[in-house]
């Protein structure tokens, strides 16, 4: 029962790490951090962006395992953070199997930001990277104001839970039609500034790296898998504005950026 216990622990604590956006290594190295910990001397994980298997030795020399899916993804590096100093804290301060259960159940259920505060800030983010890209004071305030859109439709399709393939379509299309409408109106003249440090909000930095560090660990399964999805959020995004610029192009002509 101890090591059963035990065994739903370190699978539950490692499913919400992999779920906000930690390595496959780190999540195996985790898991297998709290078996020790409460005395489990055999531990073995697999684990891949989708999925968590792990097994434990028993002391009677059964065999255990547990199987946990994992179907949505985000990035919270503070969930990732405090379920990593839980996992040091349990082997220097001896906590109770229940004790690290509810601190589990603390940090799976700790809100992160508000919608509103995540959306201005969003806009905060691509305003800037327009400015690092080279664009100007009117092209800032269209990012800004690009940002607050792509983020505010991100949070409304997250909750029909649309794929995200999709999510980045849209949010590509909403970055150039936005940025066209706004040249066409004659407030921005550098379209291509105001589209690039917006869509920065999708690029899957985190995915790309991950992919990086999964593949130099070893992780080859992780780091390919990691890597398409890392492509695919970039054809999303690809496709989104090219739809919209092939659209605008057909029905009034070129730009100048």
């Amino acid at each position: 029962m101890q090591e059963n216990k035990v065994l739903n622990l370190a699978a539950h604590a490692g499913k919400i790490i992999l779920e906000n956006g930690a390595e496959t290594y780190r999540v195996e190295e985790t898991m297998v951090k709290i078996c020790t910990a409460f005395d489990i001397k055999d531990a073995d994980s697999f684990v891949t962006p989708t999925g968590i298997m792990l097994s434990i030795t028993c002391n009677n020399g059964e065999i255990v395992s547990a199987v946990r899916r994992v179907q949505s993804r985000t990035v919270n590096l503070e969930k990732i953070s405090k379920i990593n100093n839980l996992s040091r804290t349990i082997q220097k301060s001896r906590l109770s199997i229940d004790d690290v259960e509810k601190e589990l159940k603390v940090i799976e259920s700790d809100k992160s930001y508000s919608n509103l505060t995540m959306i201005f800030f969003a806009g905060i983010g691509a305003a800037f990277f327009t400015l690092i890209f080279g664009g100007g004071l009117t092209d800032f305030f269209v990012s800004l104001i690009i940002g607050f859109l792509i983020k505010y439709v991100s949070i409304v399709f997250s909750k029909i839970n649309l794929n995200d393939f999709f999510v980045n379509i849209i949010g590509g299309s909403i970055s150039a039609l936005t940025a066209l409408i706004f040249y066409k109106l004659g407030v921005i003249h550098s379209v291509d500034k105001s589209i690039i440090g917006s869509i920065m909000l999708l690029v899957p930095g985190l995915a790309i790296t991950n992919a990086v560090r999964d593949t130099i660990a070893g992780d080859l399964v992780s780091g390919v898998t990691r890597g398409l999805e890392a492509f695919l959020t970039a054809v999303g995004i690809a496709v989104g504005t090219g739809i919209v610029f092939k659209i605008w192009i057909a029905f009034f002509g070129g730009i100048n950026i």
